[in-house]
């Protein structure tokens, strides 16, 4: 079968790659620490699961508005406006099934074979992969561990060209947990403005944050007309099968973002959406809970890495991975995953899998129990030792 050549181009997501390949050992009755997927370990929170099944009996299995239930719209425009302090309504709003299609829908509609497009690396696999998909060229800016993962704006101000359409970004960070400052914001909007750059603002984990605060990149002055915001569900209430996400961009784009929902999805299921309402205007409790269980972990395992030889590990301030140093192993980071699979039972993924610049480093979700999270250093610490 002959495929387009844009196939080729098209990249991957390790962390489903590395999950196959760990439960195939677990099928031979291997222990495995799963590390390696990002995906809270908690519950729907219970008042979210009662909204969807009161909403299934009640009848919402049909279509819906290719753009989202006006009611979720409403509540999402609502929120955004509240802790952005921007004024959004509900044509600025796109909901989608899962966030992943803000990415894929943005680039789609912004960005032509030629464009530039810089993005952070080590970063989300799909912003690289999205950019090659369609034929533009990928920049990156490199996240810095001495900089706790941000990267340097004079990054952004050297390699913006004439040919630059589109900035991504993501605070907190996938897969560093490396948050951008307000300082970093306000020369990221002013160089936006100056080049006439949209900025696609990746902030899927805006309320899993550990120290200080979110700033959002659409609270900065005078952007909300180039801004595409990033959510959704999934992290913050651990929904993540649910496929649940939305964008927040200018009404003009939202049309034609629109469009793509309808040639593509249809819709995202109705049901799941009411439950998306529950979600953002009923208690809070859980998403609270989650996010000082994360601390908890996150506590345990930086100086567990810390404390084995030839791995250090800097603090994530927000999300819930580590991004630690290998290179004092003498291993590389696909020598040193596959040796965490197959001599310690952990699962973790290769840095590079974020990119060429996570050349040194692994990422490791803590979104597992203290007690396996124990488990896991103890089983690494062990095997580097007999090693």
């Amino acid at each position: 079968m002959k495929l387009a050549t844009a196939m080729s181009r098209l990249g991957t997501e390790t962390a489903f790659e590395v999950l196959a390949k760990a439960r195939a050992l677990e099928a031979q009755g291997r222990e495995i620490v799963h590390l390696e997927i990002g995906e809270p370990d908690f519950d729907t929170p219970s008042n979210i699961i009662e909204a969807a099944g009161t909403a299934l009996m009640q009848g919402q299995t049909h279509y819906s508005p290719s753009a989202g239930i006006p009611e979720l719209r409403k509540a999402i425009a609502e929120h955004i406006g509240e802790t952005r302090g921007v004024d959004v309504r509900p044509e600025h709003v796109v909901v989608t099934p899962g966030a992943k299609p803000i990415m894929f829908y943005s680039i789609l509609a912004l960005v032509e074979e030629g464009d530039e497009v810089l993005y952070p690396n080590p970063g989300f696999p799909i912003y690289e992969s999205m950019i090659n998909f369609v034929g533009a060229k990928a920049v990156p800016l490199v996240l810095e561990e001495k900089r706790g993962f941000r990267f340097d704006v004079s990054q952004l101000k050297d390699k913006v060209s004439p040919r630059t359409r589109l900035v991504i970004i993501n605070s907190p960070q996938n897969p560093t947990g490396g948050m951008l400052t307000r300082e970093d914001l306000e020369v990221i909007a002013e160089v936006a403005k100056e080049h006439d750059l949209i900025v696609l603002s990746d902030e899927i984990y805006d309320r899993i944050i550990y120290e200080g605060e979110h700033v959002s990149f659409l609270s900065m002055p005078d952007v909300q007309d180039r801004t595409i915001l990033l959510n959704g569900f999934s992290k913050t209430y651990a929904m993540t099968g649910w496929r649940l996400g939305y964008g927040v961009m200018p009404e003009e784009l939202a049309v034609h973002i629109t469009r793509l929902m309808t040639n593509s999805n249809s819709c995202t299921a109705t049901f799941t959406q009411t439950a998306g309402v529950e979600a953002l205007t009923g208690p809070q409790d859980a998403p609270r809970k989650m996010v000082e269980e994360l601390r908890r972990r996150r506590d345990v395992i930086v100086p567990g890495l810390n404390a084995i030889e030839g791995i250090r590990c800097t603090m994530p301030r927000g999300a819930f991975y580590v991004f630690p140093n290998i290179e004092g192993t003498g291993m590389t980071e696909r020598e040193f995953a596959d040796f965490c699979m197959e001599d310690a039972g952990v699962a973790v993924l290769a840095g590079t899998s974020f990119g060429a610049h996570g050349s040194g480093f692994i990422r490791m979700s803590y979104a597992n129990s203290i007690e396996n999270i124990e488990k896991a250093l103890t089983n690494i610490e062990a095997a580097l030792a007999r090693r």
